[in-house]
């Protein structure tokens, strides 16, 4: 049943209710398209949402809307996105969904999206308040070249200090090369345009709720470049119990997802030593799949099956050390 509700403030949002997939939101009656959307996905992560509705809040330009899709979190995130929404404070837009991973909801977040560059920021993260001035003034330097799919700044610690090492000042160059050529090293935060983006959603494979981010930017870097700038904007905490923590965990779990990704990477132009651990990384996921071996091998060269015992005992070792 639909019901819709008319807030004291200017702020009118309606609640799907009487179902687990639904969603309210802010209506904003300029439906121009906006520089940037704010994508945030959600997963009982709702004691930080104030710090990324102030963060956004205090952006030093306000050109954005804010999606939230919530990926089924059980912490009661409704009161606070209400909250928000009644502060009137920018256009936002709230979607629930069942729990299904964090690619989907950012396939959601595409289908949403009424901005021209699309921005996720993690729940557990925020943004620095001259973020979005920043990227704006890297965009505008090559908005109009079709070759370019958008810009990546940096991510840094609360301190300031940035992670990875330094690079140039800005750099040209793409998803791949900007670590096998350039040796960028730590966190990046791609801020690619809607259209480029929308070009490559994640692939959405049953059963499985992980699925690589970097599979997709690699998909994107066969045929877009990014401009690299080497300034923090976007502040990350890397939280116990969160996907970075737990990450090989949750390639077991999303096997089919993790031998994509690797199977891919080595087909692409990097060193002899990253494709053969690329392969050894596939064959170690692989058995986390009820796939058979003959279907599997026709994702890699044939010679890697000498890579499969060494794959084996990694395998072996993922199941040791993360037991439930």
């Amino acid at each position: 049943m639909m019901e819709e509700i008319l807030c004291p403030t200017k702020a009118y949002f309606k609640i799907l209710t009487g179902r687990v997939d639904g969603s309210f939101m802010n209506i904003n009656k300029n439906t121009k398209e906006m520089l940037f959307t704010i994508f945030t996905p959600l997963y009982n992560r709702s004691k930080y949402l104030d710090r990324i509705f102030n963060s956004l809040k205090n952006q030093t330009i306000q050109d954005f809307e804010w999606i939230i899709v919530d990926d089924g979190s059980n912490d009661a995130p409704e009161a606070i996105i209400e909250k928000f929404i009644k502060s009137d404070s920018f256009s936002i837009n709230y979607h629930r969904q069942n729990n299904k991973g964090k690619h989907f909801a950012i396939n959601k977040g595409l289908d949403l999206t009424k901005g021209e560059l699309f921005l996720i920021l993690d729940s557990d993260d925020y943004l620095p308040d001259n973020a979005l001035e920043i990227i704006a003034q890297f965009y505008e330097e090559i908005k109009n070249d079709l070759t370019i799919g958008g810009v990546a700044g940096r991510r840094n610690f609360h301190d300031g200090q940035i992670t990875g090492n330094e690079m140039p000042k800005k750099i040209i160059s793409n998803s791949i090369d900007i670590r096998y050529k350039h040796k960028v090293t730590g966190d990046l935060v791609e801020v690619y345009k809607t259209s480029v983006l929308k070009k490559y959603k994640f692939p959405e494979i049953e059963g499985e709720k992980f699925c690589p981010e970097i599979l997709v930017w690699n998909r994107i870097a066969k045929h877009y470049k990014l401009l690299f700038f080497n300034q923090g904007i976007y502040t990350t905490e890397y939280l116990e119990g969160g996907l970075t923590d737990k990450i090989v965990k949750i390639r077991m779990t999303s096997p089919q997802a993790s031998m994509l990704t690797y199977a891919e990477l080595y087909n692409h132009n990097i060193p002899i030593i990253s494709k053969m651990k690329a392969l050894l990384n596939f064959w170690r996921f692989s058995f986390n799949s009820k796939m058979n071996i003959f279907k599997k091998i026709n994702h890699v060269p044939a010679f890697s099956i000498i890579l499969l015992p060494l794959g084996y005992v990694m395998f072996l070792n993922d199941l040791k050390n993360n037991k439930s």
